[in-house]
């Protein structure tokens, strides 16, 4: 089949999440310009260089009481700076937890139990669970098509990582089993991994 999107697929649920998975899950933390707490699921996110660090995560839709995009959005542009929590099958539930639309100003760390870890470099709290945790500074955010599309892009100036995660000087993904989001109400788990040496350049 084909479609336009603007058109619409015809099925009984949009595709296109789907097609585009698995997606990592960035659980942003940050800050509001008060000093409270905020932690929510993104899975419009993911790694844009490594030299310098840099991330990024997508925020749709708006919220009734904020009057730009989502919490998230409004506090990194208050405090440009936010933390990208990464998420384990363990924290699945407290993840879920967090991604409930609750009026501003609430700490989503407590509705979902979990830690508030202090960062080294930015003021935005971390989740203590996490298997890795990536402090960062607001490097832009751009306006993308449509009525509350927000690309953040942040420079990672910080990195947490789990040293029960830490095996042979690697950063072993099969022990924390990072979750992602696939389409609908679905999800995925890292559990097996296979290896393939890039070919041979010139």
């Amino acid at each position: 089949m084909f479609y336009l999107p603007k058109d619409g697929s015809g099925l009984p649920h949009d595709p296109f999440k789907a097609i585009v998975s698995p997606r990592p899950i960035g659980w942003i933390s940050t800050l509001d310009a008060d000093g409270n707490a905020n932690l929510a699921p993104y899975s419009f996110f993911n790694a844009l260089a490594d030299n310098p660090p840099m991330v990024m995560f997508s925020s749709t839709g708006k919220k009734g009481d904020q009057e730009y995009g989502k919490d998230t959005v409004a506090n990194v542009r208050a405090t440009g700076e936010f933390v990208a929590n990464i998420v384990s099958y363990d924290l699945r539930e407290a993840m879920n937890a967090s991604a409930a639309v609750l009026p501003k100003g609430t700490d989503e760390f407590e509705h979902a139990g979990l830690t508030k870890a202090a960062s080294e470099v930015v003021a935005a709290p971390y989740v203590a669970e996490a298997p890795a945790a990536l402090e960062c500074k607001l490097f832009q955010i751009i306006d993308l098509p449509g009525p509350h599309n927000h690309m953040v892009i942040g420079e990672v100036v910080g990195i947490h990582l789990s040293d029960a995660a830490i095996h042979d000087g690697i950063f072993d993904v099969t022990q924390y089993k990072p979750l992602s989001r696939l389409g609908y109400m679905d999800y995925d788990v890292t559990k097996k991994l296979f290896k393939m040496p890039r070919p041979q350049g010139m």
